[in-house]
């Protein structure tokens, strides 16, 4: 029941990732969506898959939102068939400097966007998101964000550091007077960029184990993470596709 609750909401988790909605069933603090592109209907059923057209970049949007930034996000032409893609316009704040209070202290729930790298430290000169929804089979969908900050200075190194400490601070978190549990555990990214990483996330409850793995990857000053929410174990080749398929359009678009 447990797993079919919160892959019920899979799509919604997902598009507040990156921007600022309410709490989520995910977790209350992994909070990070707002208004985005409606998402063209995915394909169903028998019939050959339709790639959609990629939605337009919006011109405007919340505070920290970049038009330009966004125009490197991946596009449905960039992704095989049977994606679909949700531009965020408002960005959430990250988790901010190293010694900012939350990254400082103990291993509490409040902690878990920044283990899981959905938030991270330091404080990015612009932010771009966007959801990605990918039609498995008719009974079975991936769903995953893409978020990528550039950096002014050395933010983008400090941030991969500070992630690799935390996490290895924190591998369990318990959450909830349920007895649920959170588990995070570092592997070497894809060997993507100047440095990657793999964030290996689940949540437990009882007998259920979501899992909700990262990759980040860093390019120059420039961070690019595909965080996947809540997928079967059976779609995990999907994640790394995708951070392969976003590293290439980000290095493609740039000037």
């Amino acid at each position: 029941m447990f797993s079919m609750m919160v892959r019920g909401s899979v799509a919604v988790v997902a598009v507040c990732l990156a921007t600022a909605c309410g709490p989520s069933t995910a977790h209350p603090t992994d909070r990070s969506a707002g208004e985005t592109i409606p998402a063209t209907a995915r394909a169903t059923g028998s019939a050959p898959a339709t790639k959609p057209a990629s939605p337009a970049v919006p011109a405007t949007g919340g505070p920290g939102y970049s038009a330009t930034l966004s125009a490197r996000l991946l596009t449905t032409d960039s992704l095989p068939p049977g994606f679909t893609v949700q531009i965020a316009t408002v960005m959430a704040r990250d988790a901010g400097n190293a010694g900012d209070r939350r990254a400082d202290s103990g291993c509490s729930d409040h902690m878990i966007p920044l283990l899981s790298a959905s938030r991270l430290t330091g404080t990015p000169s612009a932010m771009a998101a966007a959801t990605l929804a990918y039609d498995v089979d008719p009974d079975n969908f991936w769903v995953g964000t893409e978020i990528i900050r550039t950096y002014a200075d050395d933010g983008a190194r400090r941030a991969m550091t500070d992630l690799r400490t935390f996490v290895g601070r924190c591998p369990t978190v318990a959450s909830g007077p349920g007895g649920g549990s959170y588990r995070f555990a570092l592997a070497p990214g894809p060997g993507l960029g100047d440095d990657s990483l793999r964030v290996s996330s689940s949540s437990t409850s009882g007998a259920d184990t979501l899992t909700f793995d990262s990759i980040v990857v860093r390019t120059g000053t420039a961070l690019i993470v595909v965080k996947e929410q809540g997928n079967n174990p059976d779609d995990d080749k999907l994640l790394a596709q995708v951070a392969e398929a976003a590293l290439r359009r980000y290095q493609a678009t740039g000037s």
